[in-house]
């Protein structure tokens, strides 16, 4: 930047000249001598300089730094979407299809009036030709201390002895869910003992309606809760009781060690489980289902490389007697977090064929569920059914 203070206009010296051959008397260096040596102008200069040359270096070091701060977030990005491109390429292995022990959530209107017998005989139809067996009917939600208001689902017994009747081997679990107040004052707390203990008496309450299982989604939850394992012990000592399932909405595994706390800290939503933690939740329950939508990934093959991680991921994590299912995204939104253009149906199924082929190709407690049954269509059926069904 140039110097922006004025120079000097204070006149040259008046002394008169000397006479050709004489020595005249020496006069004062002018005020802006061009040396610099003495005048007020000249320091003013210098320091200008000075000044410009700082401001040059700072900008220099500012653009510098933002330019390696940008590096370091975006060279680890590029690289990790590299390689989820690179893991949706290639081919699923022979008889990676389902196994006759998929699922999938409904909506409240099956059990809160809605829906009748020429309903459910439409469904019966439209799930008889799938391997759908198992229906998580959502019935909740709970209460924020954990108790369940029988006033939400007038309906249930009636649905569960239609589902028996016109779809033989299908059961219907309870979708009983709730938000956590792990990110905010309100929601369910379940560091509370008498909170659980609720949730354990819900349970109860569904099972005496006739449901053949309890289905919990408790959400955000952090990576690590004590306190959820504990409940999953108490709620599968129940269910264990009846002959019934318990069954778990599970979070997505980190793509990276520890990612769930690098997140966490960045954006105060961990959201993903430590694959050591999933793995202690599956333990504990008789299925777990993936929720792997969500993933704010903006490509369809990022999105299929990404369930493909996921999916094997899930698989060493999960012991071959729980039963493992993959979320496949049976809905249409555009957001951050999920972009109907890449999170399509035949994306997921092709990830999970890719995931299932390098991990564990002949598990048999494995299968897909899908989300949801009022917001799918033709085409979500149809890519479940030709890419997953066969």
């Amino acid at each position: 930047m140039e110097d922006t203070e004025p120079r000097s206009t204070a006149p040259r010296s008046t002394e008169p000249k000397a006479a050709d051959g004489e020595d005249g008397p020496p006069g004062p260096p002018a005020p802006d001598d061009e040396s610099g040596t003495g005048g007020a102008g000249g320091n003013r200069d210098a320091e200008g300089e000075a000044e410009a040359t700082r401001r040059k270096r700072r900008r220099t070091r500012i653009r510098r730094t933002t330019i390696a701060v940008l590096l370091i977030l975006l060279v680890p990005l590029l690289t990790a979407e590299t390689a989820l491109r690179i893991n949706y390429m290639g081919d699923p292995a022979d008889g990676t299809y389902t196994r006759n022990r998929d699922a999938m959530w409904l909506g409240h209107a099956w059990v809160d009036g809605r829906k009748d017998d020429a309903d459910l005989a439409a469904f019966a139809r439209r799930v008889k030709a799938t391997g759908i067996r198992d229906l998580y009917v959502h019935t909740g939600p709970m209460e924020h201390d954990g108790t369940l208001p029988k006033s939400l689902y007038p309906r249930a017994r009636w649905l569960v002895d239609a589902v028996h009747r016109e779809m033989p081997g299908v059961r219907v679990q309870a979708f009983l869910g709730d938000v956590l107040a792990t990110e905010s004052p309100d929601g369910m707390r379940l560091e509370k003992a008498a909170t659980r203990a609720a949730v354990v008496d819900s349970a109860r309450q569904v099972l005496d309606v006739g449901y053949d299982g309890v289905h919990l989604d408790l959400e955000p939850l952090h990576s690590g809760d004590r306190n959820y394992l504990s409940l999953l012990d108490d709620v599968r000592a129940v269910t264990r009781a009846r002959d019934a399932q318990l069954s778990v909405a599970a979070h997505q595994i980190d793509p990276l060690p520890g990612f769930h706390s690098f997140w966490g800290t960045v954006a105060g939503h961990p959201k993903w489980w430590s694959q050591a933690f999933f793995g202690q939740v599956a333990r504990r329950v008789d299925q777990i289902a993936v929720m792997s939508y969500d993933t704010m990934q903006p490509l369809e093959s990022l999105y299929g490389g990404y369930v493909a991680q996921q999916t094997a991921l899930a698989l060493e994590a999960t012991p071959p007697t729980t039963h493992l299912l993959m979320g496949l995204p049976f809905y249409h939104e555009n957001r951050f977090g999920h972009w109907n253009h890449a999170e399509t149906v035949a994306a997921a199924v092709r990830g999970v064929r890719l995931g299932l082929s390098r991990t564990d190709a002949d598990r048999e407690r494995f299968g897909v569920a899908a989300y949801i049954d009022f917001a799918a269509t033709e085409e979500d059926w149809a890519s479940y059914r030709d890419g997953w069904v066969r």
